[in-house]
C-alpha cells in the first residue's frame, strides 16, 4: 500500500511530537503492507514561497536513519488554499518529487471559486490532489464531479469514511458514486490506518476497488500517471462489513490528543 498523506515528520505541526512516536506507527504500517508513506506537514499557500523544504529534508532523513526501512519515507505538503491564484508548481511542493500536490480548503468549506482554482493549478502544471473531501461544508457529489472534470484528484481520508453523520455519509457516497481516486491514512501519530478500512472493504467483497484506492491510484500519482477510475461501491447488504466497520470506528476513537507542552498549532492544522 501507499499512503500519500500523513503528519509523520515529527515537531513540525499538529502530528507526531517525537522521532520516537513517528517510528511506533511506521512500525505498525509496515507490518500492515505500507511500502511508501509521504509525510505531508502542513502549509499555507500564501507561505508557499518561503515553505521550509531544506530544513524539513534535514528532519526526515532523521527520521528514515531511526525507522524501518519499509515504507520508504517521502516528503510532501498538505497545502491550505488560504489565497487564490498562488504559483505551487515549485517541485519541493509536490508528493515525493512527482507532479501531485496535496491541497485543501480552508475550515470555512469550499470557497467561492474553488472550480476555478483547482483548474487554474491543473493548467499550471501540477495535478491538485484535494484532501478529504468529505469534511468541506458545501462540498456535494455534483461539485466533486466538477472538481475531478477540473483535473483534480479526490482522495478521502480513512477518518472521513468512519466518522459517522454528515461527513461519513458523503463519503460513502462518494465512494458509491465512483468519485473517489485513493484513500489515505492522514496519520497524526494515532490509530489511522490505510490497512483497516483495506480489511473493511475485502470484507464488503470490494477487493479490488481496496486495492486500486490504497495502491495503485497512489502509486500512479507518484509515477506522474492519472489514477484509473474506480467503480461506483455497491451498497453493502444490512449487516455486512459492520464488524470491521466498529473495529475502524473504534481506532479512530483512540485519536491521541496533543500533548500539554506540545507547540503551537499552525494555520491550517486540524
Amino acid at each position: 500500500m501507499i499512503d500519500i498523506h500523513s503528519h509523520l515528520l515529527p515537531g513540525v505541526d499538529d502530528g507526531s511530537r517525537s522521532i520516537e512516536a513517528s517510528v511506533e506507527v511506521l512500525t505498525r504500517f509496515a507490518s500492515d503492507g505500507v511500502d511508501v508513506l509521504v509525510c505531508t506537514p502542513h502549509l499555507l499557500a500564501s507561505e508557499a514561497a518561503s515553505a521550509p523544504v531544506d530544513s524539513y529534508r534535514e528532519i526526515l532523513e532523521s527520521l528514515r536513519a531511526a525507522a524501518p526501512a519499509v515504507p520508504r519515507l517521502e516528503l510532501g505538503w498538505e497545502i491550505m488554499l488560504d489565497i487564490p491564484g498562488t504559483d505551487l508548481s515549485a517541485p519541493g511542493l509536490a508528493l515525493a518529487g512527482s507532479t501531485a500536490v496535496l491541497v485543501e480548503f480552508t475550515h470555512a468549506g469550499v470557497p467561492p471559486g474553488a472550480t476555478e482554482e483547482l483548474t487554474r493549478l491543473r493548467a499550471s502544471g501540477v495535478v491538485p490532489v484535494l484532501a478529504h473531501p468529505e469534511r468541506y461544508w458545501g462540498c456535494t457529489p455534483e461539485s466533486v464531479a466538477a472538481w475531478r472534470r477540473a483535473g483534480a484528484v479526490m482522495q478521502v481520508d480513512v477518518v472521513g469514511l468512519l466518522a459517522g453523520g454528515r461527513m461519513g455519509a458523503l463519503a460513502t457516497e462518494l465512494l458509491q458514486h465512483g468519485l473517489v481516486d485513493c484513500f489515505a491514512s492522514d496519520n497524526h501519530a494515532d490509530g489511522q490506518a490505510l490497512a483497516v478500512a483495506r480489511r473493511w472493504l475485502e470484507d464488503l467483497g470490494a477487493g479490488a476497488h481496496a486495492h486500486l484506492l490504497t495502491t495503485v491510484n497512489p502509486g500512479r500519482l507518484l509515477q506522474n500517471e492519472p489514477p484509473l477510475p474506480v467503480p461506483p461501491l455497491v451498497s453493502p447488504a444490512p449487516g455486512v462489513g459492520r464488524s470491521m466497520f466498529r473495529h475502524l470506528r473504534a481506532l479512530v476513537r483512540k485519536r491521541r490528543a496533543p500533548a500539554r507542552d506540545a507547540p503551537p498549532v499552525e494555520p491550517g492544522s486540524r
